[in-house]
């Protein structure tokens, strides 16, 4: 089942979306300067977001399916946080397949 959903378009399952994306965290005491919200479409497979996820921010197969799914079930998701060269970084990798990005401060 998994792997038939990896090769659907990510906006293909019927689900609610919310659109509400988390304040920016405070992680060890320090608080991010930017973030990179990922936004959800319906012509990218889970597996392409997935991979480009791995490539963009350095994580792990698991950790780009839960913000995969995140962006699938909720319309979009905070991936990212750091400076913004990093972002932008970020941005750029996952703009390189025609992922709709933001970066927001």
């Amino acid at each position: 089942m998994i792997e038939m959903l990896l090769h659907r378009p990510i906006n293909s399952l019927a689900m609610p979306q919310e659109t509400e994306v988390p304040d920016v965290e405070v992680v060890d005491g320090t608080t991010y300067a930017a973030k990179v919200i990922l936004f959800n479409d319906d012509w990218h497979t889970f597996e392409e977001v997935i991979n480009q996820l791995i490539k963009a921010i350095n994580c792990s197969r698991a950790r780009a399916e839960e913000l995969t799914w995140e962006v699938h079930n909720k319309g979009k998701s905070c991936v990212y946080e750091g400076d913004i060269d990093d972002c932008l970084r970020v941005s750029s990798i996952l703009e390189e397949i025609a992922l709709h990005t933001q970066i927001e401060y």
